[in-house]
């Protein structure tokens, strides 16, 4: 460990996960094809989106754009971590850890608020099927995912900015793969108090809220669904919602765990793997849940298939 007491800390050594010769091929491997999965995944889902008609839905538009996010929030960490499993200098400028910490943050909340957003569409598709096209038309889209950016504009600075505004003076160490506000807060030599009640509050702006009216919104939902007379037509509407329930509820949890705990030095290993969780496996499972669930993506993907084959 560096002693930088007495003197500004101008860089970060990112201590990751644990460094062994032996086991680090196989580590980078792992997370390499994870995150080239995750890049082809997401990727695909989008073309597929793009290209077909029969997806040129609110819903679906909704979901491109959260595998947009997706793969934006895991090239922000991913790529560092895994040229740092192979290095054995893992150090980030103070400036750089400051921006991994801030584009970290606008791309989570954004998808935060992305969720609440998705669960809205749902509702009105099931209460308000006749009135569905016309209320939620293009311009409408564009400015509720607009409205999601604008609040992980804000909720990004008001992290970032509450957290590097302490002094740090160290030691440099932080325990974690990438610059992330609960553990980089570990390292300040200053009391965190403040920014702990800061961190609950914008937690619950940011997380909590959109949470909370996904709650309200699919409880309306359900009450719909259960006066369907149909027993089929109630599975197929629970269907449509399943899926993004799983995503929700695999986001929602650890962000929780990690940015409304009571402290910010609790957490260490657990943090590491949970930040994984929300970080890396579900923007995974997000196209796989929705495609998998999905007979109209199945159908793109069979006709895009058809497409480039017909073209050979």
């Amino acid at each position: 460990m560096q002693e930088l007491n007495q003197s500004t800390v101008t860089e970060f050594i990112l201590l990751g996960f644990a460094s062994n010769p032996k086991t680090n091929p196989l580590l980078f491997t792992f997370f390499l094809v994870f995150y080239l999965l995750i890049l082809v995944s997401n990727s695909l889902l989008i073309t597929l989106i793009y290209q077909d008609s029969r997806l040129h839905t609110p819903m679906y538009f909704f979901i491109s754009v959260l595998s947009m996010l997706d793969v934006c929030y895991t090239t922000t960490t991913v790529p560092q971590m895994l040229v740092h499993i192979l290095s054995h200098k893992r150090v980030i400028s103070f400036a750089r850890c400051v921006a991994q910490m801030y584009i970290f943050l606008l791309f989570g909340v954004t998808e935060s608020w992305l969720f609440s957003i998705m669960s809205v569409d749902r509702y009105m598709a099931i209460c308000h099927p006749l009135r569905y096209k016309v209320i939620m038309n293009r311009w409408v889209c564009l400015l509720l995912v607009g409205i999601c950016v604008a609040y992980g504009v804000l909720g990004g600075l008001s992290y970032t900015f509450f957290a590097m505004r302490l002094p740090y003076c160290g030691p440099n160490e932080i325990d974690h793969y990438f610059c992330e506000v609960p553990a980089v807060l570990k390292l300040a030599c200053a009391d965190t108090s403040l920014n702990d009640l800061v961190d609950f509050i914008t937690g619950f702006n940011v997380i909590v809220v959109p949470l909370s009216l996904v709650a309200v919104v699919y409880a309306n939902i359900f009450a719909t669904i259960m006066k369907i007379r149909s027993a089929q037509g109630r599975i197929k509407a629970f269907s449509t919602c399943a899926s993004h329930i799983t995503v929700v509820t695999m986001f929602a949890i650890p962000c929780i765990i990690m940015y409304m705990g009571p402290g910010s030095g609790s957490l260490s290993n657990s943090g590491k793997k949970m930040a994984l969780f929300y970080n890396i496996a579900t923007a995974f499972l997000n196209p796989v849940i929705y495609s998998l669930r999905n007979k109209d993506v199945k159908k793109a993907f069979l006709k895009l298939i058809g497409r480039s084959r017909a073209l050979e």
